[in-house]
């Protein structure tokens, strides 16, 4: 075998490797909890470890520096290290079933993670009395909605993720006979009303709500029970030049409408929305107390479930530790608003989460296997020894 393939097997199977990975675990672990005092849980969670490096900011700055491996970087690597050392140190035989089932389970669990880090869905959905969605809301992440709204049977929909937006590039989409440009992005922000225009260096919006508030931008907020809320400015260019600026911001409650070659366009910076093959109808939302208090006693939503396809409609009765499960994603009881009328769920989708309970049962079992033919041998040795003359 070649030497440099030699050393490069070598490497990947060592046993420096895993206690090195594992050393760098721990610490990545004790850093973040110190700084989720000061990011919250899931910025933290973005920051260390779903990501390749844990990157720092270089003050006064936009350039950011690798000073740390991630999640993602270190997880890849264990489990490249522990396929590498199944495929040349382990035979599989009788003898070694134990350990090769708790490494396979440990196996299990790496890509369990990364799934679940990839493809977890985790939103909400807000539901008046007698209304139906088709569709949940996400927490933290923003989209830019465009709308043509020319056609009375049907919405042409065009969403452009929050993380385009903040590259502050140029967008061109096949479904839009016009350019966006987005000219300032601004990760958390607020609108006051005011001459846009008594801001120097600013952008100024011509078009819409933005051409009468000032955009204010605010420090990013890492607290759980608040959100960021980002403001943009976004030019529509055509063939014939620039047709205005327009601010949007989840801030701004309705749709800003303009013309464009006989089409009629809505702009709406939004939630991020995850469309689902099934509508949920809010049929009556109850908030139980104790007689004679204030207190909560239970919170429930009776909804009627309806997929597309029609093969599925019936009415279900979601409240606490009594969540509705249906078409891949969880549905629980979250929170209420308006005088008891609006119910707020949270909306889970992991593709991954079995992935979890299974590896945590091969380590087990495996483990219960190697310390029984441990065991077994030890009293083996000891019973052959007692026997001896």
């Amino acid at each position: 075998m070649n030497a440099v393939v030699r050393q490069f097997r070598d490497f990947f199977v060592s046993l420096q490797l895993t206690v090195v990975l594992l050393i760098l675990s721990l610490l990545l672990v004790f850093v973040a909890t110190l700084d989720q005092v000061n990011l919250g849980i899931w910025a933290v969670q973005a920051k260390y470890f779903r990501s390749f490096f844990v990157m720092w900011q270089v003050p006064g700055s936009n350039v950011a520096i690798p000073i740390f491996p991630g999640g993602y970087f270190i997880g890849g690597m264990l489990l490249t290290n522990l396929i590498c050392a199944h495929v040349y140190r382990f035979a599989f035989n009788f003898k070694k079933l134990g350990i090769q089932l708790a490494h396979s389970g440990l196996i299990l669990l790496l890509l369990g993670e990364l799934i679940t880090g990839l493809l977890q869905v985790d939103n909400n959905m807000r539901l008046e009395e007698g209304e139906t969605k088709h569709y949940s809301e996400s927490f933290r992440d923003n989209e830019l909605a465009i709308l043509d709204r020319t056609n009375p049977a049907y919405d042409d929909v065009v969403a452009i993720p929050e993380a385009v937006l903040a590259d502050e590039g140029t967008i061109q989409h096949p479904k839009l006979p016009f350019v966006v440009k987005v000219k300032a992005y601004y990760a958390n922000a607020t609108l006051q009303m005011g001459d846009p225009a008594g801001r120097p260096g600013a952008p100024v919006a011509t078009q819409g709500i933005g051409a009468r508030v000032q955009v204010l931008p605010l420090a990013l907020t890492y607290k759980p029970d608040e959100r960021n809320l980002p403001a943009v400015f976004v030019e529509i260019i055509g063939p014939a030049g620039s047709a205005g600026t327009w601010v949007v911001s989840p801030v701004v409650g309705m749709p800003q409408t303009f013309s464009f070659e006989g089409h009629t366009w809505e702009l709406v910076f939004r939630f991020k929305r995850t469309y689902h093959p099934f509508a949920l109808t809010l049929l009556k939302f109850s908030h139980d107390k104790y007689p004679g208090t204030e207190i909560p006693k239970n919170f429930s939503s009776r909804v009627r479930v309806k997929s597309d396809d029609g093969r599925d409609d019936r009415e279900v009765l979601i409240y606490m530790n009594n969540p509705l499960r249906h078409g891949g994603f969880t549905f629980y009881q979250a929170g209420f608003e308006n005088n008891d009328k609006v119910t707020i769920l949270q909306v889970v989708g992991n593709p991954g989460w079995l992935l979890p309970y299974i590896a945590c049962i091969m380590m087990g079992l495996g483990l219960v296997i190697q310390f029984g033919q441990s065991l077994r041998g030890f009293i083996r040795k000891r019973t052959a020894a007692a026997a001896a003359p």
